[in-house]
């Protein structure tokens, strides 16, 4: 079993996308989707980052269960749930499942979404630099509960851009063991997005149970 860690430099619900049952790793990080040494049974780990004011902080662990293409996420019904919608719910808004192939050009199709804002071009070349999409459904997301990690396990918080793969399973399982049987955290959806605080204003009182 691998450890891949990363620092999570913003949190709206997108990378990773917690919802609908599923934690999915759909856009950015294309270098730990399509990772050589990736297998099923695999965890990520997303800490926090200065921007967030979470430095050294768990948002979110997930344990990889399925990895498919951005054709079949987008195909599979099981998944239409994460197609956004632009002017919907905090949780529409951040759908991470819009890309798909042209079936005549075999040219990508981004569909509306929080990529398609700004950086279209770019967004869509990083992000299907990697045709993966990464499932699972034995997840930990805390967003705006995160806790702090405690110093046994810095070796996870990584300072930075980039990824951290080298040296993690050392300490991999103890890890993952402190996070499970962690009364602070949650399985499943613990917390909101920490930067959906940008929307407070528009949208108050989001109630996570409903989805």
């Amino acid at each position: 079993m691998n450890y891949f860690s990363y620092v999570v430099e913003h949190d709206y619900g997108l990378a990773p996308n917690p919802f609908g049952g599923y934690c999915t790793l759909a856009v950015c990080k294309p270098a730990i989707r399509k990772n050589k040494n990736l297998e099923l049974g695999d965890w990520i780990i997303g800490t926090g980052s200065k921007k967030l004011s979470r430095l050294n902080h768990l948002i979110y662990a997930m344990q990889v269960e399925e990895k498919i293409t951005f054709d079949e996420y987008w195909n599979n019904p099981r998944f239409h749930y994460k197609r956004p919608i632009i002017n919907g719910s905090l949780v529409q808004m951040y759908g991470d499942n819009f890309y798909h192939k042209d079936e005549q050009t075999n040219e990508w199709i981004q569909e509306p979404s929080a990529h398609s804002t700004v950086n279209k071009e770019k967004h869509t070349k990083t992000d299907t630099s990697a045709d993966s999409v990464l499932i699972s459904r034995n997840f930990y997301y805390l967003g705006d509960n995160s806790i702090e990690i405690p110093e046994d396990f810095s070796i996870f918080c990584k300072k930075g851009p980039g990824m951290k793969y080298k040296d993690l399973n050392e300490v991999g399982e103890e890890f993952i063991t402190w996070v499970i049987t962690n009364p602070n955290i949650k399985k499943g959806i613990g917390g909101d997005p920490i930067s959906w605080i940008e929307h407070e204003s528009e949208h108050n009182q989001i109630n996570l149970q409903l989805f």
